[in-house]
């Protein structure tokens, strides 16, 4: 501002902003001189007519720069509540606002161009819409009674109708119309408001408006009368510049704390993949079991699926000639599509690795952000909460090779939204959003979308009951919400869950044993991979398998946010978060407890479900792993509590405790071996001559869930042939009971036996017929046998099954079964 104009801004003694001005007008203005003196005359004497209505008023002319006679023209007028204030040089419409609403002194503040497009009688309208504590009122063109007198060009309206959707998308939701002028603002908040804003172009109406968001001071939008003028300076490139310019300014907002927890859970993540990170196609994740083969398959076959055209929902390339249903198993479409380009680039073994390892840093950091947003502020509390939420035991556990439980990032994302619809602010956006998000987690993985379901329920019957005035005026806009998702997700979904529950190869519930829950000595036992306190052993035992360690979150975590709930009961979410935690720990028993140490068996709260569609399949311990995000939020508001102490001692024993119970939860990097090389039979293309098309390729034994090499074998070779047998859901028997791998066949199970007993039966005429039978079956072309267990045995039975000898190539012994047909 040059020292005349501040001059001006005091003259009478009054400072900006004394509330002895009703209202201030701010106009900017660059080279205006034909346009503003009518529309300085219009404001002028509305004002003067409307004194009664607006009190005392002022015009201030933040002029941009001019080189015309812009400023003369408004130095001229001998009112002195018109008043300028002169910008050196051009700048911007941004920063000439900026200037002039920094000097203005009314209780409120209208912005208005130059060319009043809108009238400024329109101005009562806002007035009325603002009321007496009302933030701001906007003009605007897009709502139900606005009236545009004179278009635009039609393409000139189309950039901006879609430049204004990407605006509101990134900056401003809710808000239909960002780039009308006309506004009427609370003085002091539209002071403070310009004050903090950055942007010099005209886009710092939207920017402004963001900030209004963001403070939660509540912004109308008041239909306007409207009219083109000729002369707009708003050009084509002005919308790209301005969302080049919001999409900076998001960028810089970030504080540095939110960076700095994004990079802490990233190197957590490589550190918990060491092992097998840095070299993905050789390493192997012993812990998996066989659970790297399938997914490695799973990403593969997806791949191939695309890159063909193909049906993304079925593949014949395992279980052949049955094949298998692709949405009944856990092929984790929503990642492994879009990871398509670098699986063919640089192999599925690659792309899961790199999956898994983003994918956990993007659910802690997604944890993170849920935290900050609905449980507390203090970025370091929420650090630890969502390190918790991401990285406890059960999350470890399935790092192994569950991508499907481990890739959680839209699970916050989901209950933010829910969260969301319960204000009733914008019931209809946030009910579609929800949808979309929803379809999105039904490709991720369904079990994790039903488990968090089940524990936003136990959370909002827990706060519903310690809060019921909230629940009265929350239940109808999430209901409305809710069926909007609904609305939104179905037909995105449809087709793919019919295929998933009716089509071919699909099955009905899948077989767990009678009772997969956790033992009670689970939920405060140490985990296999705790760093300080592992105990193999144990958690073996207490334990399906080192993948399914669903619980240990040790005693001392279990103490510590018992102290955390006691101490702060008073307050509804922790009596909500506690009642999740307890109760997803008490559902995870089982339909049946068994006392430790005792034969005394007691129906567990699991048995309400067992039997309904859907949790009949979900395996009880993974229920636990709800308390781990519910555990987080409550240590993150108690390291919040204490942070805001000034008392010593409950400072440093309360952080003393916290470390104590998550120390032994600290994860050692999962263990990693040296992979077998793939024989040069199947890497090197050797098998071609031995199966033609429409054949299959038969291991020795078949690939089935206990011994899965074969997948890694037919992913090395590229997916050239086919394979039968297999790791993956499918249906048994007239019931379609859903089991793990292929129906057995006499040949599959007595390979399978000689393979792990050693022993060989007797082959007579009835075998080797029965052989026959299931290699025409399996439309086999060549039977191969590597080097494993007992392969002596396996291959005197194999022989002995075809009637010759096998031939040693490429590193297997293979029987090619077109000899003597």
């Amino acid at each position: 501002m040059s020292g005349a104009a501040a001059g001006a801004a005091t003259a009478d003694g009054t400072a900006p902003g004394d509330g002895t001005v009703g209202l201030s007008v701010v106009i900017p203005a660059y080279n205006e001189e034909d346009r503003l003196g009518p529309s300085l005359d219009a404001v002028t004497a509305y004002l003067r007519t409307h004194e009664d209505r607006f009190g005392p008023w002022e015009v201030v002319v933040a002029d941009d720069g001019s080189t015309d006679g812009t400023a003369a023209l408004v130095t001229a007028r001998r009112d002195p509540r018109v008043r300028l204030v002169a910008g050196e040089r051009n700048r911007g419409k941004g920063h000439a606002l900026r200037q002039g609403v920094a000097a203005s002194r009314g209780r409120r503040v209208l912005l208005t161009d130059a060319d009043l497009a809108a009238p400024i009688e329109e101005l009562e309208r806002l007035d009325e819409a603002i009321g007496g504590r009302g933030a701001a009122a906007i003009g605007s063109r897009s709502v139900p009674g606005a009236a545009i007198g004179h278009h635009q060009h039609r393409a000139r309206e189309l950039l901006g109708q879609a430049g204004n959707l990407l605006i509101r998308r990134i900056a401003v939701p809710g808000i239909r119309d960002t780039q009308c002028g006309f506004k009427l603002f609370d003085g002091e908040r539209a002071r403070a408001a310009f004050a903090a804003a950055r942007l010099n172009g005209w886009g710092i109406d939207v920017e402004v408006l963001r900030h209004f968001h963001r403070a939660g001071w509540p912004v109308a939008e008041v239909p306007v009368r409207w009219s083109h003028q000729p002369g707009s300076k708003v050009g084509p490139l002005a919308y790209g510049r301005v969302l080049a310019e919001l999409v900076l300014l998001r960028a810089r907002s970030v504080r540095g704390a939110d960076v700095l927890a994004a990079i802490l859970f990233l190197l957590m993540s490589v550190a918990l993949y060491s092992g097998r990170l840095f070299d993905p196609a050789h390493r192997y994740l012993p812990d998996s079991m066989q659970d790297q083969n399938q997914w490695e398959w799973f990403f593969a076959v997806t791949a191939d699926n695309v890159a063909h055209l193909r049906d993304p929902f079925f593949t014949d390339l395992q279980n052949f000639p049955d094949g298998v249903n692709l949405m009944a198993n856990t092929a984790m479409l929503g990642l492994s599509v879009p990871f398509v380009p670098l699986t063919l680039a640089f192999g599925p073994a690659v792309s899961l690795s790199v999956c898994m390892a983003v994918g956990l840093a993007a659910t802690a950091a997604a944890w993170y952000w849920l935290i900050v947003r609905r449980v507390t502020a203090h970025r370091g509390a929420a650090v630890v909460g969502a390190a918790l939420a991401a990285f406890a035991p059960p999350m470890v556990s399935h790092a192994n090779a569950h991508p499907n439980f481990v890739v959680l990032f839209m699970i916050p994302l989901i209950i933010d939204r829910a969260l969301r619809l319960c204000t009733g602010a914008r019931v209809r956006r946030d009910g579609i959003v929800l949808g979309l998000m929803t379809a999105y987690q039904v490709f991720l993985g369904e079990e994790p979308l039903l488990l968090a379901a089940l524990g936003m329920t136990l959370f909002a019957a827990a706060y519903g009951a310690a809060r019921p005035d909230v629940a009265r005026t929350a239940w109808r806009p999430l209901l409305t919400g809710l069926l909007y998702a609904v609305a939104v997700c179905l037909p995105l979904v449809a087709y793919p869950l019919a295929w998933q529950f009716t089509g071919p190869q699909s099955y009905g519930s899948v077989l767990h044993g009678d009772d997969s829950g956790n033992s009670p000595l689970a939920l405060v036992s140490f985990a296999e991979r705790s760093l300080m306190w592992g105990d193999e052993r144990r958690a073996n035992a207490l334990a399906a398998n080192p993948t399914e360690q669903n619980a240990f979150y040790g005693w001392p975590l279990v103490l510590v946010a018992f102290a955390i709930t006691v101490r702060l009961w008073r307050r509804p979410l922790v009596k909500a978060l506690a009642v999740t935690a307890v109760g997803a720990a008490l559902l995870s028993l089982g339909p049946k407890v068994r006392l430790p140490m005792t034969d005394t068996v007691y129906p567990g709260p699991w048995a309400l479900f067992a039997h309904l569609p859907l949790f009949e399949s979900v395996i009880e311990s993974r229920v636990a792993m709800i308390c781990a995000p519910a555990l987080g939020m409550l240590l993150a508001l108690a390291l919040a509590r204490l942070s805001a102490t000034t008392r010593i001692g409950p400072l440093y024993g309360g952080l003393l405790a916290v470390s104590l119970a998550l120390l032994p939860l600290v994860p050692a990097p999962l263990k990693a071996v040296d992979r077998a090389p793939v024989p040069a039979f199947l890497t090197e293309g050797m098998w071609k001559p031995y199966v033609h098309d429409g054949e299959s390729l038969v291991p020795v034994p078949l690939p089935d869930p206990g011994a899965a090499e074969a997948l890694h074998w037919q992913t090395a070779a590229r997916l050239g042939f086919k394979l039968p047998g297999g790791y993956f859901n499918g249906p048994y028997g007239p019931d379609r009971v859903g089991i793990y791998g292929a129906v057995p066949r006499w040949t599959s199970t007595m390979l399978r036996d000689v393979r792990y007993s050693g022993v060989v039966p007797p082959i007579d005429a009835d075998r080797r017929r029965q052989a026959r039978e299931d290699f025409a079956y399996w439309h086999a072309g060549a039977l191969v046998l590597a080097p494993q267990p007992h392969d002596d045995r396996l291959r005197r039975v194999v022989t002995q099954l075809v009637g010759h000898e096998g031939k040693w190539t490429g590193g297997v012994w293979v029987w090619d079964l077109h000899e003597g047909r």
